[in-house]
């Protein structure tokens, strides 16, 4: 009987995430497997769910919609911040690391005005549904004896 996915097992595989237009935001096909336990925390909980069941040599694509993938975009996330805090390099798109209270927060910017900046803390793919290819190299259980 071949193995299948469950939670603990040993899991050795190519990915993809890709937007729904298709583009590769990451991917390991073309580089070396990765190597994970299922409920080690490595993935999303969206991507965990997806490969439960899933056997050896088996390739599939999933779409992980946003609640399940990086979390729906929140509002609340973007905050306007004094422009005199930031360095006269700041551009729009550029992605800078505040301190918070937990370590360092990445924020992109996403306004520039006179005095103030909007910054989104929102993750890059927050709001995105999310493709997520697989092919599955190989899966081990621990004997459950």
């Amino acid at each position: 009987m071949r193995e299948k996915i469950q939670d603990g097992s040993q899991v050795k595989m190519h990915f993809s995430l890709m937007l729904e237009d298709q583009t590769v935001i990451d991917t390991n096909f073309d580089k070396e497997p990765v190597c994970f336990f299922i409920g080690d925390g490595n993935l999303l909980p969206g991507f965990e769910n997806a490969l439960i069941g899933m056997q050896t040599n088996q390739e599939e694509t999933f779409e992980i919609e946003p609640q399940e993938a990086f979390g729906q975009h929140n509002n609340q996330n973007v905050q306007t911040l004094e422009l005199s805090s930031f360095d006269d390099n700041i551009e729009v798109g550029s992605v800078y690391s505040f301190q918070n209270g937990d370590g360092e927060l990445p924020g992109v910017i996403i306004e520039i005005n006179e005095s103030t900046v909007q910054v989104d803390f929102n993750h890059p793919l927050a709001g995105k549904t999310i493709l997520f290819k697989v092919k599955i190299l190989a899966i081990e259980n621990e004997d459950k004896n």
